[in-house]
């Protein structure tokens, strides 16, 4: 079977040939542990992990000693949440986050919970915003953390981080965010935005899997986290482990080349999801845009599919490489909780199909998703009963 065009960069991105380029010597000729700083092989190895901690603070306007390697996004959210909560028991039990978060964050969360910690979960509106209205109404005398992602995987929104993050500082509340979205994508600075906590991932930015980041404040305020590995100091003594220097070193490319990319690329990816959006919508109805038009990452498209199902969608579209919502959920049966939270019917919900751009995306491949788009919601709406009544419906309104 020929290769499907892939549209589902939100779960992951492919390792970019330039990225890869960096990253082979790693696994041959400078294999040293960047720990073992008594020999070239190790300083050599240091070298790279540097080079690249700083490649990857620059993308977010942070330092590079606030940068902490780790093995993704998951670890990073375990190590900004329970870290940063642990530290701070002794004056405050309380943590704010929303509806929509990652499950990352939000198993997270309900873990502390069961030790005791109180949790305030926020809803969005049907949008999947969360308001900084919200955000100063539930802090209270006890909170010690916020955790807000900037962008969600399924629909794409965007928080407003920086009005949020004011209100955390005033109010003197660490505020984490899961950027692994976000980050390489749209624009993101720790300093105007009052980030305390950034949790990064490489693979959502064309570079290797297995390998994140979390950036953590030094100053104004400076961020004090209980480390969760232990065994040997590594990083500060935040993350212990040896590193993975080959992923490192590919993880602080991707950063650099989203850097000097980001703007070209966001404009060119918004064309291309607009093309994709109104391409769709315009040759079949019953369409539903979930999410918001503008505010949204610029490679995410999210829409319901009234009168189908979007299992049986994912079925029919074998020559594109979609899903239904996130990838750690899509073996689910259960309509997208993100979708359910912003108050979209479970119907719809169930019908729902996330497309997600990325840098190798052309124009042409658009086109050909349009058309086969249209012509498998055509196939299953034929079979539907629930289409045929529509239909019915439509031509008896029509004709009284």
């Amino acid at each position: 079977m020929p290769t499907p065009i892939y549209m589902d960069n939100n779960a992951t991105t492919r390792v970019d040939p330039r990225v890869i380029d960096a990253m082979l010597p790693w696994f041959g000729e400078d294999y040293g542990n960047a720990a073992s700083l008594h020999h070239a092989f190790g300083r050599k190895a240091e070298e790279g992990v540097e080079t690249a901690r700083a490649e990857v603070a620059e993308l977010i306007g942070a330092k590079p000693r606030e940068i902490v390697f780790t093995s993704g996004a998951t670890e990073s959210d375990n190590l900004a949440l329970r870290g940063a909560a642990l530290m701070a028991r002794s004056r405050g039990d309380h943590l704010i986050t929303a509806a929509t978060e990652h499950h990352a964050v939000l198993d997270t969360v309900r873990r502390l919970e069961r030790d005791g910690f109180r949790v305030t979960t926020l809803g969005v509106d049907h949008e999947g915003h969360v308001t900084p209205e919200q955000v100063e109404e539930a802090i209270t005398d006890r909170t010690i953390l916020v955790s807000l992602m900037a962008a969600n995987n399924e629909v794409g929104t965007l928080h407003p981080l920086a009005a949020i993050g004011e209100i955390c500082h005033r109010r003197g509340v660490l505020f984490h965010t899961d950027a692994a979205q976000a980050a390489g994508k749209v624009s993101l600075d720790v300093e105007s935005m009052h980030l305390d906590l950034v949790s990064l991932s490489a693979h959502k930015m064309y570079g290797p899997k297995g390998v994140g980041a979390l950036y953590v404040r030094r100053r104004n305020p400076t961020v004090r986290l209980e480390p969760m590995l232990e065994g040997g100091g590594h990083e500060r003594g935040l993350r212990s482990g040896t590193l993975n220097v080959p992923g490192i070193v590919g993880f602080g490319l991707a950063c650099r080349l989203c850097a000097g990319e980001l703007a070209t690329e966001a404009e060119r990816l918004a064309v291309l999801r607009d093309r994709l959006y109104y391409g769709i919508v315009e040759a079949i109805d019953g369409v539903t845009l979930n999410g918001p038009l503008e505010d949204r990452l610029p490679g995410n498209l999210n829409l319901s599919f009234a009168w189908v199902r979007g299992e049986a969608l994912l079925m029919g579209l074998r020559g594109v490489a979609v899903s239904t919502g996130s990838a750690c959920t899509s073996a689910s049966p259960e309509a997208s909780y993100v979708l359910r939270a912003m108050g979209i019917e479970e119907e719809l919900a169930h019908a729902s199909l996330r497309f997600g751009l990325g840098r190798f995306t052309t124009a042409d491949e658009v086109s050909t998703v349009i058309d086969e788009v249209r012509r498998v919601v055509s196939m299953l709406r034929e079979m539907s009963p629930d289409y045929a009544l529509h239909r019915q419906a439509r031509v008896l309104a029509a004709s009284s």
